[in-house]
């Protein structure tokens, strides 16, 4: 980690979407942009709860220790906040990790001047209410898919959820560089089983892979295949 040359625009952020104009000036004078580096991690499980961040470029996965495992909760793009999850009582610490999954700016805020900036800004304290909210919701539908749905629709699942969230580039492949490991964590499953599904929707040319890149070719067959385990 080092001090970003590029500071925040002061607008992409869910912060300063949400912040009142008056407010901007006091956001410009706490910020700290951070460069991270692919693999370098932003938040470590387990550490008091210092400040809050938000992703001005790049992308972060947010995961947590499951036993011996590792399970991706969830990631992060351009404007979405990270340590959120840490807000609570005083003497927090953070109950998840954050690594960069490439390089990535982000803009650190540290704790006691968010809060006052949620006291003053009530648009804020409320989307993030709502946020908090989509997000609880969000965490028992995965569970729930954990318990229930096979792991072959699970892993079809993950996939066009990062689609969704991630988008395609101008080769039609999902706009994410995640390794088969990091696949795996996401849809809760192994290596050795994202391996073999994804060769396997391959030989059915639902997708397309190359290297860590997914196509995919036939959304409505995948769609359908998560739907009947449902």
């Amino acid at each position: 980690m080092k001090k970003s040359k590029k500071n925040c625009d002061l607008k992409s952020c869910f912060m300063c979407r949400l912040a009142i104009d008056d407010w901007k000036h006091s956001i410009d004078l706490n910020r700290k942009n951070l460069l991270f580096k692919k693999g370098e991690q932003i938040i470590h499980e387990g550490d008091p709860v210092n400040g809050i961040y938000f992703v001005y470029n790049g992308k972060v996965k947010v995961h947590k220790k499951w036993g011996e495992k590792e399970i991706i909760i969830r990631f992060a793009c351009n404007g979405d906040i990270i340590g959120h999850r840490g807000l609570g009582s005083q003497n927090s610490i953070f109950p998840i990790s954050a690594t960069a999954l490439e390089t990535t700016t982000v803009c650190f805020i540290e704790l006691d001047f968010f809060l006052s900036t949620l006291k003053v800004n009530t648009e804020l304290t409320y989307q993030l209410m709502l946020f908090f909210a989509d997000e609880l919701k969000s965490s028992e539908s995965k569970m729930l898919n954990l318990a229930h749905m096979l792991v072959k629709e699970r892993i079809i699942l993950a996939i066009l959820n990062l689609e969704e969230q991630f988008g395609i580039n101008e080769a039609g492949f999902i706009d994410v560089n995640l390794s088969r490991q990091n696949l795996a964590d996401f849809a809760g499953t192994t290596y050795e089983t994202v391996f073999r599904t994804l060769n396997d929707l391959s030989a059915k040319n639902l997708i397309l892979t190359e290297g860590r890149s997914i196509r995919i070719k036939e959304h409505g067959e995948l769609k359908k295949l998560v739907e009947s385990s449902l």
